[in-house]
């Protein structure tokens, strides 16, 4: 197996042919392991040196990829984190080849622990990894074997939603009282002059999202907060890349023609990925936006067909009160 270090940004031009073709041949095909949301970051939001380790059979044919950068303390301490770490990626990992997860997991140990290639005395931070990818039991196993020193523990949940085949057969699966509640609120802005809409091709996009943009920071003062200079162009340019993909689901709720509410989602592997809202909590508030939004954008997934209605990280309550159960996220540090 061949084994490069990528170490300069032009590593993303060389490897953008490949990559997503590599991510679909792996177990944790996720939207936030592809070119489009990795480069976006990194070239955004990431900082230190880029470590980009690729594996290539003989015939070189691209079998791994672990996304890298390094870090640099205060103290001169150097550490590596995957790329996307940790606040706006969800689900993130080393990308193998499904059948070669443990040639390249040998790899990249072997890279990392070469004495001339990586100093990484602060340790390798696995973060945000899915419940079902191998990295957490198989990479583990491998590193401590070499003598590695691991630690593997929760980083979170993701609430999901299995969905059903009609939204009547959802209701029913949830409880009464939030059952009379969603369609309360939905009968409520239903009877205003309103319109809920995804933007399309035909709509200009750098409007829609500073549109998403100013509901989102009107919301709440931690979201106004968040979405600072340069996470908003990082917002701009990464529904720029997915958009054509038809990854982006960006939907409004118009009442009497003002843009009152929004949803940012992600639509990868028949899956619905709740990404990001935002609302106009003074004039539109009454309007219970947050049940109204969840609640099209289920009825959408639905009709689409979509697998599934996934929350991503995080356990706050109102995921729950929709009906969704837990699947888990872990962080994996390897030490020497």
């Amino acid at each position: 197996m061949k084994i490069d270090l990528l170490t300069d940004t032009a590593a993303f031009e060389r490897l953008k042919t490949e990559w997503n073709d590599l991510l679909r041949r792996s177990i944790t095909d996720t939207l936030f392991l592809t070119w489009e949301w990795q480069s976006t970051w990194w070239e955004h939001l990431g900082v230190g040196e880029l470590r980009i380790i690729t594996m290539r059979e003989d015939d070189g044919a691209l079998v791994g990829i672990a996304p890298l950068f390094e870090e640099t303390w205060n103290d001169g301490t150097k550490s590596l984190s995957l790329i996307g770490c940790v606040d706006v990626s969800d689900y993130l990992d080393v990308i193998a080849a499904r059948g070669h997860e443990e040639r390249v997991y040998a790899a990249l140990l072997d890279t990392l622990t070469h004495a001339d290639l990586l100093a990484w005395h602060g340790g390798v931070c696995l973060c945000t990894l899915p419940e079902a990818s191998p990295t957490n039991t198989q990479l583990k196993q491998m590193a401590e074997a070499r003598g590695l020193t691991t630690e593997w523990t929760l980083h979170d949940v993701a609430p999901v939603i299995d969905l059903p085949a009609t939204w009547e057969a959802y209701l029913e699966t949830l409880d009464k009282k939030q059952r009379h509640e969603v369609r309360r609120k939905l009968r409520r802005v239903q009877e205003t002059n309103h319109l809920w809409y995804a933007v399309d091709e035909t709509m200009p996009l750098d409007q829609a999202v500073t549109d998403f943009i100013e509901l989102h920071k009107k919301s709440r003062p931690d979201k106004h907060l968040f979405m600072d200079q340069r996470m908003q162009q990082f917002f701009i340019d990464m529904a720029r890349r997915l958009q054509p993909r038809g990854w982006l689901q960006l939907d409004f709720l118009e009442i009497d023609g003002v843009r009152a509410a929004t949803i940012l989602n992600f639509v990868y592997s028949n899956d619905m990925l709740v990404y990001n809202s935002g609302y106009d909590p003074e004039k539109y508030g009454s309007f219970s936006p947050g049940i109204v939004l969840f609640a099209f954008s289920i009825q959408d997934a639905i009709a689409a067909k979509r697998r599934r209605f996934d929350f991503l990280r995080g356990n706050e309550e109102y995921k729950y009160r929709f009906g969704a159960h837990n699947t888990s996220v872990y962080e994996l540090h390897i030490r020497k």
